[in-house]
C-alpha cells in the first residue's frame, strides 16, 4: 500500500502542477472539464462601453418597457424580486449573466447526481436574522410546534457532519484535539473565553445591514482597524499552531482569505455571530465537537435559490444570458443595456429596457464599470473592497473509497489538517506531519440523500480552494488548464484516500475569479460603504437602489438575502 507521506506534498509543489507519482496516477479516461461561471460574458466589459456599443448595435428601435429592472439573478437579486412579489408587484424583469440565477449559490449535476456549483450551507439563523427565518418558514423549513420554532430535520445536515484527518487518522469535528498538550488546550480555553467577553460587550449580529443605520460601536470599530493576526499577537492567543491553523482555515472558508487578510472585527464575528467558540473540556456538554445546526442539501444553497427563481421562470420575468453593460438614470426613468446572449445559437444580441426604478443587485466593482453617474460613494466603496477566486471540483467516484483509516466515520464535511495553509508561529512548533495544503477539504454532496443510493459508494465529492488576496493568483486560476487543477485535486485528495485516484470518474471545474468579498481592515468603518449600505435601508426617491452583499462587506446568504429582501419590499409598497 502507498503510504501517506508519497503524498505529502507541499503548498508550492501543489501550485506548481506536481504530478501523481505513477503507481497512484489518475487515470487517463477521467471525464470533465471546466464549467459554471461564463467568465467571456463578463470580461465583455473590460473592453471600453463604446466600443461594446458599435460592435452590437441595438437589435430593434422598441425597447423592452418595465416598471423595475432588476440587474443580477444572484441572492440579493432573487430576493428582491420575492419581495416585490410579496407586495402584489408583478411588473419588473430580472437580468442574470448566468444561464441559471443564483450567483455562488448555483448547483450543478455530474452522472446524473446533484452537487452545488458554490455555497453548501445556511446556518440556522438566529433572531437577527427575521427576513431569512421568514422565507425558511414559507419553504416549509421552519414551523413552530407547541409554541417552539423547529426545522424540518430531513434539511439540517445529517449526522456525522465533520470531521478532520489528523495525524494519520480522522477525528470527530475540526478543531484538532488528538494528543494535544496542555498548553494547547489552554489556547482553546483563552480564545474561547475572549469571544465571549467580546460577545457580551458588544454584541455581533448577523446580519450586519440589519444594524446599518447604527454607528459603528467602538469595540467593532477597533476590531476592525487591524488585521486579525495582529490582534491575536497582542492579546497573546492562538500561540499553539493547531488552533491558528484553525482560525485560518475558518476565515478561508467563511471570507475567501486568511488570518493574515481579514480584519479582527472578521475573525471574531465569525463565532460570535453564530455559534461562539467551545473549547474541549472532555467530557463536558460545552465542547468543540458539538455540531452546530446547518441546513443542507446535494446540491447546497442551490437548492434555496432554485425555489427562488422557480417563480420567476414561470412567470417569464426570470431573463438570463443577459450581460448588464449600462445603466443611466435620468429624469423620467432609467436605461438599461445588456447583451442577450442566444445559448440555442450562440448569437449575441443588444436590447434596450425601460422601467421606472432599478434595482443594481452586482458586485460593486461590477456596479461602478455599468452605472452611468453613479452616486458619489459608489467608487470610493468600490476601492476599499478586496475579492477572492474560488476553484470548486465535483468529484464522481465510481465506487465507495475505503477509508480504511482509524478514527471518525464518513461525514458531510471533510478537511484534511494543514487545509488552507499553515501559518507560521514563532512561539510554537508545528507537528511534525503537519502538511501545508491549498485547499480546503470537500463535503460529500450526497451525504444529505435520504433514499439509498442505486449504485453503493456511487457519490460526488465537492472540493473547495480559497486563493486569499494574491494579486497573481486570479490570473493562474484562469492560465492553468483543466488538467493541472484535475491532478492537483486528485493528488490533495489522495491524503487520506490513497484509492480516491483511481476511482475518480469526472471531475468538473468552476472557477470564480470574484468570488466574494472578503472583509480586510476599514470595511465596517468606511463611510462610503457605510452610506450605501443605509441608503439601501431608506425611502428615497432615487431611481437606483442597490442591493448586494458587498455592501456588508462580506458575502453570505443572510447579508445578500436580507439587503434584496429590504430594498424589494420597499419598492414593493
Amino acid at each position: 500500500m502507498v503510504q501517506r507521506r508519497d503524498f505529502g506534498f507541499g503548498l508550492a509543489a501543489l501550485a506548481a502542477g506536481a504530478t501523481l507519482p505513477s503507481c497512484m496516477a489518475a487515470r487517463p479516461e477521467i471525464a470533465g472539464g471546466f464549467v459554471g461561471a461564463n467568465a467571456e460574458r463578463g470580461h465583455v466589459l473590460r473592453q471600453p462601453l463604446a466600443d461594446v456599443l458599435s460592435r452590437y448595435p441595438l437589435a430593434t428601435d422598441n425597447p423592452r418597457r418595465t416598471r423595475i429592472v432588476i440587474a443580477g439573478g444572484g441572492v440579493a437579486g432573487l430576493a428582491a424580486a420575492r419581495a416585490l412579489r410579496l407586495r402584489g408587484m408583478n411588473d419588473f424583469a430580472l437580468l442574470e449573466l448566468e444561464d441559471s440565477a443564483g450567483g455562488n449559490s448555483r448547483s450543478h449535476r455530474i452522472a446524473g447526481m446533484a452537487c452545488p456549483l458554490g455555497a453548501h450551507y445556511l446556518p440556522v439563523p438566529g433572531d437577527s436574522a427575521p427576513d431569512v427565518q421568514n422565507l425558511l418558514e414559507t419553504l416549509g423549513l421552519r414551523q413552530r410546534v407547541n409554541g417552539r420554532w423547529q426545522y424540518d430535520e430531513r434539511h439540517l445536515c445529517h449526522s456525522p457532519q465533520e470531521r478532520l484527518y489528523y495525524q494519520g487518522q480522522w477525528q470527530d469535528g475540526l478543531l484538532p484535539t488528538a494528543d494535544i498538550d496542555a498548553a494547547t488546550l489552554g489556547d482553546y480555553r483563552d480564545f474561547a473565553a475572549a469571544v465571549g467577553r467580546l460577545a457580551r460587550a458588544a454584541p455581533f449580529h448577523m446580519p450586519v445591514s440589519n444594524a446599518s443605520s447604527q454607528a459603528l460601536v467602538p469595540i467593532h470599530a477597533a476590531l476592525d482597524a487591524m488585521v486579525f493576526e495582529t490582534w491575536l499577537n497582542q492579546q497573546q492567543l492562538a500561540r499553539s499552531p493547531q488552533l491558528r491553523w484553525y482560525l485560518n482555515y475558518c476565515c478561508l472558508d467563511d471570507y475567501g482569505a486568511g488570518i493574515d487578510s481579514v480584519s479582527a472585527w472578521a475573525g471574531i464575528h465569525y463565532f460570535a455571530s453564530r455559534h461562539g467558540f467551545h473549547a474541549p473540556d472532555y467530557g463536558d456538554s460545552n465542547s468543540s465537537n458539538d455540531e452546530s445546526g446547518i441546513l443542507t442539501w446535494p446540491e447546497g444553497n442551490g437548492w434555496l435559490t432554485q425555489q427562488l427563481a422557480a417563480p420567476l421562470l414561470a412567470n417569464s420575468q426570470l431573463h438570463t444570458g443577459r450581460t448588464v453593460l449600462r445603466i443611466a438614470a435620468g429624469r423620467h426613468g432609467v436605461e438599461i443595456d445588456a447583451l442577450h446572449h442566444h445559448p440555442a445559437s450562440g448569437e449575441i444580441r443588444r436590447e434596450r429596457w425601460l422601467a421606472e426604478q432599478c434595482i443594481v443587485a452586482l458586485p460593486l466593482f461590477i456596479a461602478a464599470r455599468t452605472v452611468e453617474n453613479p452616486p458619489p460613494a459608489l467608487k470610493p466603496a468600490t476601492s476599499v473592497l478586496r475579492y477572492a477566486p474560488w476553484l470548486v471540483a465535483n468529484v464522481q467516484l465510481a465506487s465507495a473509497l475505503q477509508d480504511a483509516q482509524a478514527g471518525a466515520a464518513p461525514s458531510w464535511d471533510n478537511v484534511i489538517y494543514g487545509a488552507g495553509g499553515n501559518p507560521a508561529n514563532s512561539n510554537s512548533k508545528a507537528p511534525s506531519d503537519a502538511v501545508s495544503l491549498p485547499g480546503l477539504g470537500y463535503v460529500d454532496a450526497r451525504h444529505q440523500l435520504l433514499q439509498p443510493a442505486q449504485a453503493p459508494g456511487k457519490t460526488v465529492l465537492t472540493y473547495y480552494r480559497a486563493f486569499g488576496l494574491s494579486s497573481t493568483a486570479r490570473g493562474a486560476l484562469y492560465a492553468k488548464p483543466w488538467s493541472h487543477w484535475r491532478d492537483s485535486v486528485i493528488a490533495e485528495l489522495a491524503i487520506p484516500h490513497p484509492d480516491l485516484p483511481a476511482k475518480v470518474a469526472q471531475m468538473d471545474v468552476v472557477r470564480y475569479g470574484h468570488a466574494m468579498s472578503s472583509p480586510v481592515p476599514g470595511i465596517r468603518s468606511h463611510a462610503a460603504l457605510r452610506f450605501l449600505q443605509q441608503s439601501a435601508f431608506n425611502s428615497g426617491s432615487e431611481r437606483l437602489h442597490f442591493a448586494h452583499s458587498d455592501l456588508s462587506g462580506y458575502s453570505v446568504f443572510e447579508e445578500a438575502f436580507t439587503c434584496g429582501h429590504r430594498v424589494g419590499t420597499r419598492l414593493g409598497l
